[in-house]
């Protein structure tokens, strides 16, 4: 069994690792963006496969990393866990319906609440503690999944009809454009902009270059959040305008 995974702040690269070393004790982790990923997923029978929901659905990273690989999944048993800050209705589904349709065998899906890693809108934001115990009741439930899924009894969050109806018109049909392409509107005060290079070496999607002493975007964003929760002069912004805290997994679990 491996872990494959995409994270942008560590929360759900914290959830896959807890999960894949209960259930093997190995907590074998792949991200979608190593280079040795697809020999991993070719030599592996069982996979967990892991990701933030975005707005109900997929992060484009990830749904363009399924598809492009599509014949990697036939005969793959894949277990899905999804992460969220809030809800997230049929998240677990959103990819198990093109796992299924390249040919896997999606054995169940789990849900799991994560602290908000949105921190240009002020909505989710909670306090420290408030953060430090959502983890908690999410490590909790991961035990539990783990417990189950090793006696052949597979959480089923996120997989039915009443999921999809749930996702769909819980958010998706209203901000499908926001996931449907990559963001377009990724933004940089250049007062504050030090010009030091992180964001564009931490990148996914190599989105962000330096040029003429600014930063440009390529309109290739996949809205991960790990520029604006790691820029040491909090100079980008991404969905909002202002910078209420940058949320990254080792700021309650150093």
């Amino acid at each position: 069994m491996i872990g494959v995974y995409f994270s942008g702040t560590g929360n759900t690269k914290h959830c896959i690792e807890y999960l894949v070393k209960r259930l093997d004790g190995s907590g074998t982790l792949y991200s979608v963006e190593d280079e040795k990923v697809i020999k991993a997923i070719k030599a592996s029978e069982e996979i967990v496969f892991a990701y933030p929901v975005y707005y109900s659905n997929l992060p484009k990273i990830v749904r363009d990393f399924i598809v492009n690989n599509a014949e990697l999944w036939q005969g793959k048993k894949i277990f899905i866990v999804a992460t969220m800050g809030l809800f997230s209705g049929d998240g677990a589904g959103c990819s198990a319906r093109l796992f299924k349709k390249y040919g896997a065998k999606v054995m169940g899906g789990l849900h799991i609440k994560m602290p908000d890693c949105i921190g240009d809108v002020k909505l989710l934001k909670k306090s420290f503690n408030e953060n430090c115990k959502i983890i908690d009741n999410a490590e909790r439930k991961l035990d539990l999944a783990a417990e189950k899924i090793k006696v052949g009894k597979y959480p089923k969050e996120g997989l039915n009809f009443f999921y999809h109806l749930s996702g769909l018109f819980g958010q998706r049909l209203y901000f499908k454009h926001k996931t449907k392409y990559y963001y377009t509107k990724t933004k940089v005060d250049i007062k504050k902009c030090i010009q030091c290079g992180l964001c564009v070496s931490l990148c996914p999607m190599h989105n962000i270059a330096s040029e003429s002493d600014k930063l440009t975007f390529n309109n290739k964003c996949t809205m991960c959040y790990r520029c604006f929760s790691n820029c040491p002069k909090q100079a980008i912004t991404i969905i909002g305008k202002k910078v209420y805290e940058q949320c990254k997994f080792e700021n309650y679990r150093p």
